[in-house]
């Protein structure tokens, strides 16, 4: 019988973050964190179902940045460092709690046996690079890993710098295919963020499928007929998957939502700021600003308790609440396929549920808990599956024609996020760097020709110019958390990229300056500066 699909889609991201001359920085810890709560908890979900032989399909984009970290060979080498103190942190706790309180005491055992698991699977089945997890269950089919545009730029303010647009996905599929061993079939623009005309940039670099917001279908130039349950084709011959509001909004709604209830774990309440300083010192950043350990012994309790009030967290009750809410979210998805169904007189609905990979480990503790019952669950539904994108593209026969409108998945669905009063003075110094880079690029159109220190010089400008791009710091002043830190990066990619280009056109190279600047931003390798003569 005819059955409603359902494609999960997890985002995962995060700003290219290397600071090779420190042993450790703060933000590199960001990395860690998702690592350890949400890639490899992730990682462990497959290979249970597997081993299970239940049925499951994920769609997955690990962006540009985020294979590059997690391929560095020196934040490797810095995350098994940081796993071993944590486990020391967390032995020190088992013994500390045996004589506090038994809850506390069961969870620091949980905490001391998963983090050396963790790091077992990091260092002696993966050797350091998780990667090759993501690229294994590519291949054997439960999973599609898909693209992102270089940077995570916002493309839609490169709309007027064609060249820009191309070199932020041309380096994206490089990636893609220098990581994965072969070519994305489909990308996740960063930020969802879609304008008209788009789509040709996809379709030049062989790219089927993309995604956009609810109202990139509600106020496209056509209303598809089946709604946001149903992909449609632009007219550069481009998928399109529009997101569920529903689905969003039983997972993630601040007030109804899943996350919010209080048996699942407080992520604001955590031992690196509750434990005394001299204890926990040797654990947090070396000069002294605390941080999150990620041992935390309490749990939401409810919204109206505050943060020093916060009851005891429970591990397997929390493991309770992730199943129910799992099954919970079956039945409605059930509910909606049904409903769709007899809507659509049997054809299939699409139901597309994307998220931060994120929000399913690190914000969302018991997330990856709910999304293996949730496939588990699926697996035996009659009137649900899941599926990969991919395979809609593939066995989808009716399609119908639509320009999406311009959307973004942030607060209102358009740009303000990335444009406003925060962050407006970031752009104005963007759109200069590409127009000196496409400057500097035609000085030098044949690569071949160029002398070594010029290529070099070129090559590292355009890693300038990607990084400067990132709209991870756009978002980060506008939600205001770590401000200083994001326009520090905004400021020294400008001024480095300035440095350099005066290199350039002067033809006198300062090699230590730019030795120095590889070292430090050693993104994209393979980097191709001719990418900017692509106007």
């Amino acid at each position: 019988m005819p059955k409603g699909n359902i494609v999960f889609m997890l985002h995962a991201h995060l700003p290219f973050i290397h600071h090779p001359q420190y042993d450790f920085f703060l933000e590199e810890n960001w990395l860690f964190e998702a690592i350890t709560e949400t890639y490899i908890p992730l990682l462990r979900m497959f290979k249970r179902l597997e081993e299970e032989n239940k049925k499951f399909n994920l769609t997955m984009s690990i962006t540009p940045p985020l294979m590059e970290m997690l391929a560095n060979e020196d934040l490797q080498q810095k995350y098994i460092k940081r796993m071993k103190k944590m486990i020391e942190l967390a032995e020190k706790e088992v013994n500390r709690t045996q004589k506090e309180n038994p809850r506390k005491h069961k969870m620091a055992k949980f905490y001391y046996n998963d983090f050396k698991e963790i790091l077992y699977i990091f260092k002696d089945v993966y050797g350091g690079n998780i990667l090759k997890g993501f690229k294994e269950y590519l291949e054997k089919g439960y999973l599609d890993v898909i693209t992102c545009n270089a940077t995570h730029g916002f493309l839609p303010f490169m709309e007027q710098y064609p060249q820009a647009i191309r070199a932020q996905i041309e380096q994206g599929v490089k990636t893609y295919e220098k990581h994965m061993g072969i070519k994305p079939r489909g990308i996740w623009l960063a930020e969802c963020a879609y304008f008209p005309g788009l789509d040709k940039y996809l379709a030049e670099y062989g790219l089927e499928f993309f995604f956009v917001d609810s109202h990139g279908f509600w106020y496209a130039d056509e209303r598809p007929r089946y709604g946001v349950y149903r992909p449609v084709v632009t007219p550069n011959n481009v998928f399109v998957f529009a997101r569920d509001p529903e689905s969003s909004e039983q997972v993630w709604n601040a007030d109804i939502g899943y996350p919010g209830d209080g048996r699942y774990r407080e992520f604001y309440r955590d031992i690196g700021f509750d434990r005394e300083f001299e204890y926990i010192k040797p654990f947090i950043d070396p000069s002294g600003v605390r941080i999150n350990t990620g041992i935390k012994y309490h749990k939401i309790t409810s919204k109206n308790v505050p943060l020093n009030e916060k009851d005891f967290y429970d591990i397997d009750e929390a493991k309770k609440a992730a199943k129910q809410h799992a099954l919970d979210f079956l039945k409605k998805k059930e509910a909606q396929a049904s409903g769709l169904l007899n809507l659509f007189e049997g054809l299939e609905p699409v139901i597309v549920a994307p998220f931060d990979a994120e929000l399913f480990g690190h914000w969302w503790y018991e997330g990856p808990i709910f999304l293996e019952e949730f496939m588990r669950y699926s697996s035996e539904s009659k009137l649900i599956r899941t599926i990969k994108a991919s395979d809609i593209v593939d066995k989808i026969e009716k399609v119908q024609i639509v320009t999406p409108a311009a959307s973004t998945w942030g607060a209102n669905g358009y740009n303000e996020v990335w444009l406003n009063g925060t962050n407006d003075w970031i752009y104005l110094h963007l759109h200069e760097m590409v127009e000196k880079m496409t400057e500097a690029a035609k000085k030098y159109p044949n690569p071949e020709e160029t002398p070594s220190k010029i290529k070099r010089a070129l090559n590292q400008m355009a890693r300038e110019l990607l990084l400067a791009q990132s709209s991870d710091w756009a978002f980060i002043m506008t939600t205001n958390t770590s401000v200083e830190y994001a326009v520090n990066r905004t400021k020294t990619h400008v001024k480095r990229f300035l440095e350099l280009y005066e290199m350039v056109i002067s033809g006198k190279i300062d090699m230590r300056r730019l030795s120095h600047f590889e070292e430090t931003d050693d993104i994209f390798q393979d980097i191709d500066y001719t990418m900017y003569l692509k106007v």
